[in-house]
């Protein structure tokens, strides 16, 4: 059996102001209709060779990856919640020890969650050979067969063929190369982009990590048996899982075992790691140009641009990344867009929330969009999933009135219950214990008017959540 690893970190900073860091490009619909996690998952899904995926997530990123799931109709064999990032090497020592748990010899197949694969005929094949290989105890990577001089990949130089096929020893793993060597690469041959994507067998990859990186190992593992299940999630214990080394599985292991081997393939893969390469395999209109959303181009070339608030329209440009979210709008030169995280570290540094969060907040129960704001007053616009709840809660320097737009909702306000209809009202006074809830089986939506002299979110009292939050002050609903 093959147990698919999705390992969903990182803020994608590079893809920002799409891509924020409470919900980054993962979680987006940035190549299809469907989040990059989604594509993943549904890789490795309805086939009988493959077990439910295990997801490796950050709290932070819990309930979207959920909810995305479960409309997907995909239900995780676990979920486990790293309690801060210590990149990826901890991240499958965890989910090797899980599995090892229910099958010592079932073979791990890791995949980054946010990488594009257009051949999966070709990603599958590849996969069956790396299974034969892991079940023989080796400890197997997928080498992308270059198509051009990068220098934003790592390479693995191929080193003697081994049985069974398109398959090599790993001679040296090789760190990103200047173009000049990028050449010489292609020209000599022999060697492959490192994709990241790996695969071993349980009991193979722990024993290999007992020898290079013991600490790993064990406290990974210290952290799956002290784990605590909350609610369909597994939390792993915080402070074993804080004392392993932040490493990544290729220094941890790959480039010091002598099991490694690599299986090349051309499958159409990219990592999309910035917005030129997003435009490399969009679809291209006559001009080069790759558009989303509401967009008019007017003697535009090799342009990308997003929409994703109103209408953008451009004129007489060329080569420009153009992304507008509503609350951000990026205008970069394509050749520039891998300095859009020095945008983002002084965004951070000015003391801006915009690396962090959209105008649209995700919730457990489902989200909140700011509409407007002034001195003293905030709207927004709520919507809850059919049968969410937010928490019990009060407010000591706001009050609210509720609006039902549409849907049914069920209202706490003090000692009081009831249903309000479409188009009915209520107010919820400072100070008063208050709960939204959604009964019925279509979402919810709501506006919320707050007024108050302070509005912001850390300005809450929860005394009740279905979803396991901490129930105590301050906590941002």
């Amino acid at each position: 059996m093959i147990y698919p690893v999705i390992l969903s970190g990182g803020v994608g900073s590079r893809l920002w102001p799409t891509s924020r860091s409470l919900y980054p490009k993962q979680l987006l619909p940035l190549v299809s209709e469907r989040a990059m996690l989604l594509e993943t998952a549904l890789r490795v899904t309805g086939n009988d060779r493959f077990a439910d995926p295990i997801i490796v997530s950050n709290d932070e990123h819990r309930f979207i990856i959920a909810q995305q799931l479960r409309e997907a109709g995909i239900t995780p064999l676990a979920h486990i919640l790293e309690p801060e990032g210590r990149n990826t090497a901890p991240a499958a020592a965890a989910a090797a020890a899980f599995v090892q748990s229910r099958d010592p010899k079932g073979i791990l197949l890791v995949l980054p969650a946010d990488h594009h694969i257009a051949d999966l005929e070709a990603f599958r094949a590849a996969v069956e050979q790396g299974a034969a290989l892991a079940g023989a105890g080796k400890l197997v990577t997928f080498g992308v067969v270059p198509s051009a001089p990068e220098t934003g990949y790592g390479y693995i130089k191929r080193g003697a063929p081994l049985p069974g096929g398109n398959a090599y020893a790993v001679e040296r793993f090789v760190e990103k190369p200047d173009a000049g060597t990028a050449r010489a690469y292609l020209q000599e041959g022999g060697y492959d982009w490192n994709a990241g994507i790996f695969m071993f067998r349980a009991d193979s990859i722990l024993q290999e990590m007992r020898t290079h990186c013991p600490e790993i190992a064990a406290h990974a593992a210290e952290a799956v048996v002290k784990g605590v299940r909350d609610l369909d999630f597994l939390r792993l214990e915080s402070t074993s899982f804080a004392a392993c080394p932040s490493n990544s599985i290729d220094y941890a292991v790959m480039e010091h075992t002598s099991s490694a081997a690599v299986v090349p393939v051309d499958m159409g893969w990219s990592d999309i790691g910035s917005w030129s390469a997003l435009w490399e395999i969009g679809d291209k209109d006559a001009d080069g140009n790759v558009v989303s959303g509401d967009v008019i181009v007017e003697d535009t070339r090799n342009c990308l641009v997003r929409s994703e608030a109103g209408l953008t329209a451009t004129i007489g440009v060329e080569n420009l990344v153009i992304v507008d979210t509503g609350d951000v709008l990026l205008v970069a030169s394509r050749d520039r867009v891998q300095d859009v995280k020095k945008v983002v570290d002084r965004v951070a540094a000015a003391g801006r929330t915009e690396h962090q969060a959209h105008k649209r907040v995700y919730r457990p129960w489902g989200f909140y969009e700011s509409l407007d704001e002034g001195l003293r007053h905030q709207v927004k616009h709520l919507l809850v999933y059919p049968g969410a709840a937010l928490s019990l809660q009060l407010h000591h320097q706001r009050a609210e009135h509720w609006v039902v737009v549409k849907g049914r909702a069920e209202v706490t306000v003090g000692e009081t219950q009831k249903i309000l209809e479409e188009n009915e009202s209520v107010y919820i006074p400072v100070g008063t214990k208050h709960r939204l809830a959604n009964p019925g089986d279509e979402p919810l939506s709501i506006i919320e008017v707050q007024s108050g002299s302070y509005l912001g979110e850390d300005d809450i009292v929860r005394f009740d959540d279905v979803y396991g939050r901490e129930v105590k002050m301050p906590a941002a609903e």
